[in-house]
């Protein structure tokens, strides 16, 4: 859970007045905070949204619905602000005014005080009590989701870290999916904020949404997938209206691109997503029908693997900050990999920098695992020896799943041994050579990562590389004795 920004404070002006209200024993549980004052703040929240009706007033109803004032908007900031704090936060919920905020959300037509509404809520949230009593009332739960459909930007940043916050909430996480079950249009607005929005922050925080009802819930997540609604709800009106149909991989795709060069947290999400889309066989269909998406799909991971992560010049303990989101990344490939080999795009010559790219993760892998018992070892005390388990545990996975996808396309190789076109498969071996993505210290690497596991994977590509390159085969062999049968 994170709690929602705010402004900044106002310094000396704001402290003065909470030193007054504690000095008056007008002060918010332990806070210095004023009841008064906030009371007044909510009063002012309530008459903006029920305007006395009179003719001065009528004309100009409309602009003082979409316009903050500047001191209203200040104080009203400064309720965002307090309400991180859990007295303020539960004084707030005593005096009802999630109810004052859904009336805003209600009637008003100003994005900015919806936005600042739906933060000091998200805020309030953060705490169990008011969590639980937010979640269980069904109007707010649907005011909340209809928010959703809003345009403005910053209200849909605040709306989906309150989701979040919910969703990471046990004792209510279930209420929310079953709610977001329940109303299929959620799928349609979210997938259409993933495949058009340009605000970085929104997609990430819409990413982790969206992982996180995954990771709770597969079968909402198989729902999705079959998704792809022809028809969505027009907040509006009400009514169904016809639009193309969104699919959620081109979705999860168009976001991961938008985000790629300026949020790698957010980039990880993504990936995890897709990583979880294989989880299932909905989910794999998915990402590789029809052909053109499980293209896009290999292209794009693949050049992450191959441009964006563990790049020769790269120290290898930047690994350490790498290794989850590479772990998706090559299992999703290892996932259309292994059900479409034989497709054109992933033909062996178009991805010889992948090898070269799995092998110098595995080179790094080894010296980061060293550096971690070198490091368990230096410590002379039980209790100064740092907890590395957790570490362990994520770059083993990485190494699993790399290992995984290197076997599968040394395995590929094996089966084009068949194929009367094998001098194709020694020209792109020869290629590898040349361009330095295969080397004796790489194939080294590569084969003490795939041994023992994948004897037979590695004893039919030491055959291809023998015929490629007798002396490097014949290298390979001496040091792993094993193989010799093969030649």
């Amino acid at each position: 859970m994170d709690r929602n920004p705010s402004p900044p404070w106002r310094g000396l002006e704001a402290e003065a007045e909470a030193e007054a209200a504690a000095a008056a024993g007008d002060s918010i549980g332990a806070t210095m905070y004023s009841k008064h004052w906030l009371f007044g703040v909510l009063g002012s929240l309530i008459q903006l949204i029920n305007p006395e009706k009179d003719k001065s007033r009528a004309n100009n109803e409309e602009e003082q619905l979409t316009e903050l004032d500047e001191e209203m908007e200040d104080e009203i900031c400064r309720v965002w602000d307090m309400s991180m704090d859990e007295d303020v936060a539960l004084f707030l919920h005593e005096f009802n005014a999630p109810d004052i905020f859904m009336g805003v959300l209600a009637k008003s037509k100003c994005p900015r005080l919806m936005e600042i509404c739906v933060g000091i809520l998200g805020n309030m949230a953060c705490f169990q009590e008011i969590c639980v009593s937010i979640s269980n009332d069904k109007n707010i739960g649907q005011t909340l989701l209809h928010c959703l459909f809003d345009l403005d930007p910053p209200t849909l940043l605040e709306i989906s870290r309150l989701l979040l916050t919910c969703l990471s909430q046990p004792q209510v996480a279930n209420i929310w999916i079953e709610r977001i079950q329940e109303n299929p249009a959620v799928y349609d607005r979210i997938c259409f904020i993933m495949s058009s929005s340009t605000n970085v922050d929104l997609l990430v925080k819409v990413g982790e949404v969206v992982d996180k009802l995954f990771d709770l819930d597969e079968k909402l997540m198989v729902e999705w997938v079959r998704n792809g609604s022809a028809q969505a709800l027009d907040p509006s009106s009400g009514d169904s209206v016809e639009q193309p149909p969104l699919k959620i991989v081109p979705c999860v795709l168009e976001a991961a691109k938008q985000i790629r060069f300026d949020n790698p947290v957010g980039l990880d999400v993504y990936m995890h997503i897709l990583q979880l889309l294989t989880t299932v066989d909905d989910g794999i269909q998915a990402i590789v029908q029809p052909p053109d998406i499980g293209r896009d799909t290999w292209n794009f991971l693949s050049d992450l693997a191959c441009h964006d992560f563990c790049q020769p010049d790269d120290p290898p303990v930047i690994l350490q900050e790498q290794k989850t989101v590479l772990a998706s990344v090559f299992s999703v490939l290892s996932a259309v990999y292994a059900s479409q080999a034989e497709q054109d795009y992933i033909k062996m010559e178009k991805n010889l920098p992948l090898i070269g790219g799995l092998i110098r993760v595995l080179h790094n892998m080894e010296d980061c695992q060293k550096k971690s018992v070198n490091l368990a070892d230096s410590s002379t005390e039980e209790t100064e020896k740092p907890d590395i388990s957790k570490e362990d545990f994520h770059l083993q996975v990485l190494k699993d799943v790399s290992c995984e996808l290197l076997s599968n396309i040394f395995q590929q190789l094996t089966k084009v041994l068949k194929d009367p076109f094998m001098l194709t498969v020694q020209e792109n071996i020869i290629q590898a050579l040349k361009e330095d993505h295969l080397n004796k210290e790489k194939c080294f690497c590569a084969f003490k990562n795939l041994l023992p596991l994948y004897h037979s994977v590695v004893k039919g590509f030491l055959h291809i590389l023998c015929e490629a390159d007798k002396a490097l085969g014949e290298d390979l062999v001496k040091d792993f004795p094993s193989l010799k049968a093969q030649n």
